[in-house]
């Protein structure tokens, strides 16, 4: 016998009659047409979960606007696609479909965050502040990179002396808000209409400490996750060290809304740590206005903004 006519013998199955309703002549369980496409379906729906939850977190988010911080540029109603790649591929900073932070790493960016550009980010103070313990996610225009120094003069805008923005429509409406004072301000401001000159801390900025200078300084040192005390002698104590310096540990942004004169922003919860960027506003793939939409099905087709979907974000 040659050796392509060698085989092993395979072990036959006694059969009486028919074989075996679901069986194939050599013994082996078949499955089903109707469990095979239920199986290949199965695995499709698991397939298309596995990459939408990739794309969300990865890639390109979906937001809504809520409120009309950003007006004209948004309005309320306005639902976003935004780049989550466009500065950075950033890994998760929550685990999946839970509220619990883990430690979130940063790949090479694209890009960095431009003066002008309008940026969705994770509020930068605590979550208590927000009313809940979910994160809370912001949109607002960048006006100030790590370095550059922003003034604000009766709602006049400028950055390293030069003026980017013209007067809002009417003074700040949060008149007696807590202004923030993780940085030097100009004296005087109540209402957000005169700050500064502030300058935007960037990574390996030293701040001198004093006991009067950490006091201003404590709330945004405490946010890079250090606690200040000032001890009986008057010596300051980082982490229980003392210490006359400390080094700025990331980049940070300024962020203003278009409409400012209706916007809690930078003026009030201080500056946006590069960590807690998601990414850019790229597109409003929908947009209807949600005021008294109505019941019936033409009343809710006449809000919607036809000529803003599918705009681009500037």
């Amino acid at each position: 016998m040659s050796e392509e006519q060698q085989h092993i013998p395979m072990q036959e199955t006694p059969q009486t009659g028919n074989a075996a309703e679901g069986a194939d002549e050599s013994g082996v369980q078949s499955v089903p047409p109707l469990g095979r496409s239920a199986l290949s379906f199965a695995r499709t729906i698991l397939f298309t979960i596995l990459v939408a939850f990739l794309l969300k977190t990865f890639v390109v988010e979906a937001f809504r606007i809520p409120s009309g911080s950003m007006e004209n540029t948004l309005l309320v109603g306005d639902f976003l696609l935004v780049n989550k790649m466009a500065y950075g591929l950033k890994t998760p900073r929550y685990v999946p479909l839970t509220n619990l932070a883990i430690p979130s790493l940063t790949l090479p960016a694209f890009g960095s965050v431009k003066r002008g550009d309008v940026v969705v980010f994770e509020y930068p103070g605590k979550r208590v502040e927000t009313d809940g313990n979910e994160p809370v996610y912001y949109i607002k225009r960048c006006i100030g990179i790590p370095g550059d120094t922003v003034t604000i003069r009766s709602a006049d805008v400028s950055v390293n002396g030069r003026g980017i923005l013209p007067p809002s429509n009417g003074r700040s409406s949060y008149v007696g808000q807590r202004l923030w004072i993780g940085s030097p301000r100009g004296s005087g401001a109540i209402d957000g209409n005169n700050i500064g000159p502030i300058i935007v801390p960037k990574k390996g900025d030293v701040i001198a400490l004093t006991p009067a200078s950490a006091l201003h300084w404590k709330e945004f040192i405490e946010r890079e996750h250090h606690k200040v005390q000032i001890d009986p002698t008057g010596e300051v104590l980082i982490d229980g060290v003392e210490s006359s310096a400390y080094t700025v540990r990331e980049n940070y942004y300024f962020m203003l809304g278009d409409n400012r004169g209706n916007s809690l922003d930078s003026r009030f919860w201080g500056f946006v740590p590069e960590g807690n960027v998601v990414g850019e506003a790229l597109v409003i793939y929908w947009s209807w206005d949600p005021e008294d939409p109505g019941s019936g099905l033409r009343e809710r087709a006449s809000k919607i903004r036809w000529s803003r979907v599918g705009a681009l974000i500037h």
